[in-house]
C-alpha cells in the first residue's frame, strides 16, 4: 500500500521503506505489582530484519514484546509503532500494523482450524483488502502446514499443532509488525526451523519480526540482531556474531558456555559446560 487512506475512522498502514523503524522503545519502565521488570530500555525493529530477544529466565523478554505490542502499559519512557507513540493508535489501528502472538493459545470454544486462522483477517474487514482475506488465510496454512487439519477443532490438536495454528493466524493478519512469543517452545525440530524460515521470509519480504527465543542457536542462525536481556536492561543488542560472547553470556545466564563456530555456517554455537557448578 503506497498511500494512507481512511475508511471507518481507520487509517491503513502503508508499506514500510526498508530499515524503517516500526517499532521503538525510548527509555522504557515497566512494572509488574511492585517490582520493576523493565529499567531504560532502549530497543528498535525495524522492516526486513528478525530481532531475537534472549535471555534467562525472568530477564523481561515477553514484558517487553508486550510492552511493543502496547498490551502492557509504561510507567516512563515511550514505545512507538509505525512512527508514534502507541497511545495515539485506535485498537483497529494497531491491530493493522502489529501482530502479536502469546506464548500460549486457548480457545473456549471447539472452532476449526481454518476459522481460527481467519480470525487474523478481522482488523481488514470494511477496507478494500477484505477481498484477499481468502488467499491470505489459505496462505498462512500452507506456510505452518496446517492445511491437512483445517476442518479439525482447535481444541483436538496437539500442543504443537495449536502453535502453529496460532501463528497461521498471525501471518494471515498480514500486519508488518510481526511480535512472536517463543514460538518455537511447543514444536519439534523440524517445525521449529519451520518457524525461523517463515520469520526470515517475512523480513526478506519487508517485514520487522520480533521473536522471543531460548534457544540461541536459533537465534544465532535467523536473526539478523539479537537483544540480550539481563535483570530487565539489555545487556548487548547487536549482530549475533557480536553478541554471543562466551562471557558475557556465561554471566547473563550464570552458567559456563563455549562459543564455537559452526563448521559450515560459520554462525556462532553456543555450548555449556558441563560437568563445572556456575560461580
Amino acid at each position: 500500500m503506497s498511500v494512507l487512506f481512511r475508511r471507518r475512522g481507520r487509517s491503513l498502514p502503508a508499506r514500510p521503506e526498508p530499515g524503517a523503524p516500526l517499532a521503538e522503545a525510548s527509555d522504557l519502565h515497566v512494572r509488574l505489582g511492585q517490582r520493576e521488570v523493565l529499567a531504560g530500555i532502549e530497543l528498535t525493529a525495524r522492516a526486513g530484519e528478525v530481532l531475537a530477544l534472549v535471555g534467562p529466565n525472568g530477564a523481561g523478554k515477553s514484558t517487553l514484546l508486550g510492552a511493543l505490542a502496547a498490551d502492557l502499559p509504561a510507567v516512563s519512557g515511550v514505545v512507538r509503532i509505525d512512527g508514534r507513540p502507541v497511545g495515539d493508535w485506535s485498537a483497529p489501528e494497531l491491530a493493522l500494523r502489529r501482530s502479536v502472538l502469546p506464548q500460549s493459545a486457548a480457545l473456549a470454544f471447539p472452532f476449526p482450524v481454518e476459522d481460527v486462522v481467519r480470525m487474523g483477517r478481522a482488523p481488514w474487514a470494511g477496507t478494500p483488502y477484505a477481498d484477499s482475506d481468502g488467499a491470505a488465510v489459505a496462505a498462512a496454512m500452507a506456510a505452518t502446514e496446517v492445511t491437512g487439519f483445517a476442518e479439525r477443532p482447535f481444541s483436538a490438536l496437539s500442543g504443537g499443532e495449536r502453535a502453529r495454528v496460532a501463528l497461521a493466524r498471525v501471518l494471515a493478519q498480514g500486519a508488518p509488525l510481526l511480535l512472536l512469543d517463543e514460538p518455537t517452545a511447543a514444536l519439534d525440530l523440524r517445525h521449529q526451523e519451520l518457524v525461523l524460515r517463515i520469520c526470515r521470509e517475512r523480513a526478506a519480504a519487508g517485514d520487522a519480526v520480533v521473536v522471543v527465543l531460548h534457544d540461541l542457536g536459533l537465534a544465532a542462525a535467523y536473526a539478523d540482531r539479537a537483544a540480550v536481556l539481563h535483570d530487565g536492561r539489555i545487556a548487548a543488542d547487536g549482530p549475533p556474531a557480536e553478541v554471543f560472547e562466551y562471557g558475557l553470556l556465561s554471566r547473563v545466564y550464570r552458567q559456563p558456555v563455549e562459543v564455537l563456530p559452526h563448521p559450515r555456517t560459520g554462525a556462532p554455537l553456543v555450548v555449556p559446560v558441563r560437568g563445572l557448578t556456575s560461580a
